[in-house]
């Protein structure tokens, strides 16, 4: 009896070591080192990149911001680390980075296999075709024999290939294994089109070396593309913590709580927008942080619909219409619980 007694103890005391970083709690592990390692794209605009002063910007970025605000109460307790397509989960995996804010699209494979967590989604998108106009190709149903750049390690390298074979047609890829380097092969006319999530094709092209309308996204979408921020498995309350830091700015749209009225609206007798903004307490003691976090955040970084326009909307270089990622009461599918 007592060898299998310890023969337990030291498959158990296995089991806690190979969880490790997860069984510590994250929470505990970034305040004690007094910042969020975040793994973001190498440069993507739009969604994560350093501007001409070295500041990162972008919708993934402010994403990484706010879960700064809702642990720290300040949006700058990040460091930030860029990955490539390719060893963006292995660096979440290994412990290097706390939190994944890298244009990553949900799949059952990675949730399982990989041993993440995505939590609610910050961009609905679907992959796409971006090809130089002078080509005269109108759909995608024309690139027959065509070169095709593309990241490998990505949902996106296996939907191009089976959309290829399902309509009976050729390609030749050319893989690329970085973002800002995928771009420089295209616009070199390496190659006759880049496939990726629409919002990274319109992201190439807003940067184009010639003009933007030098070049076309093509009509079809032949994925369906949730982007989202990942965490370990192992850790629900950092899990808690992230989900609800996006969804607090989709929340505080739906409720009109904008980083401009937010101190107008805190003094709202709305039970719901009293207890989202933390004057009625409760929501920061079950997560275990300040009961004003998501106040902290809107007031800091704004509401999703502030985020996006500020980011990729309609009035920057994208020029992304909300389209899927607007509320669901305007026709999108953004939609947060209730905050009780």
């Amino acid at each position: 009896m007592m060898k299998r007694f310890n023969l337990f103890v030291v498959v158990v005391m296995a089991v806690v070591l190979t969880a490790g970083f997860a069984l510590a709690g994250t929470l505990e592990d970034v305040r004690a080192k007094g910042q969020i390692s975040v793994g973001v794209n190498e440069g993507l605009f739009g969604f994560s990149k350093p501007d001409e002063k070295g500041v990162w910007r972008g919708l993934d970025v402010d994403t990484a911001r706010a879960i700064s605000v809702a642990v720290f109460g300040v949006p700058d307790k990040l460091k930030f680390v860029p990955l490539s397509a390719k060893t963006r989960f292995t660096a979440l995996q290994s412990g290097e980075i706390d939190v994944l804010t890298r244009n990553c699209t949900q799949t059952l494979g990675r949730e399982t296999a990989l041993g993440l967590n995505f939590v609610h989604v910050n961009y609905y998108d679907g992959q796409g075709f971006l090809v130089p106009k002078k080509l005269g190709v109108k759909s995608a149903k024309e690139l027959d024999g065509a070169t095709v750049c593309v990241l490998p390690g990505t949902t996106t390298e296996l939907n191009v290939a089976d959309y290829f074979r399902a309509n009976n047609m050729k390609m030749r890829p050319v893989v690329i294994e970085s973002s800002p380097e995928l771009s420089k092969t295209f616009f070199a006319g390496r190659c006759d089109v880049i496939t990726s999530d629409a919002s990274q094709l319109a992201s190439i092209r807003s940067v184009a070396p010639t003009s933007p309308d030098d070049f076309i996204i093509l009509p079809e979408l032949i994925s369906k593309e949730p982007l989202a921020p990942v965490v370990r498995h192992g850790d629900d309350q950092w899990y808690d913590i992230v989900n609800f830091s996006v969804l607090a700015m989709i929340g505080a749209e739906e409720l009109g709580i904008t980083s401009k009225n937010v101190d107008q609206m805190v003094k709202s007798k709305d039970p719901k927008i009293k207890r989202f903004l933390g004057v009625t307490a409760g929501n920061g003691k079950a997560l275990g942080i300040d009961e004003k976090w998501a106040y902290n955040i809107i007031k800091q970084i704004g509401n999703y619909g502030e985020v996006f326009e500020r980011n990729v909307g309609v009035n920057t270089p994208l020029k992304l219409e909300r389209g899927l990622n607007d509320l669901w009461t305007r026709g999108g599918l953004m939609y947060a619980p209730p905050f009780k």
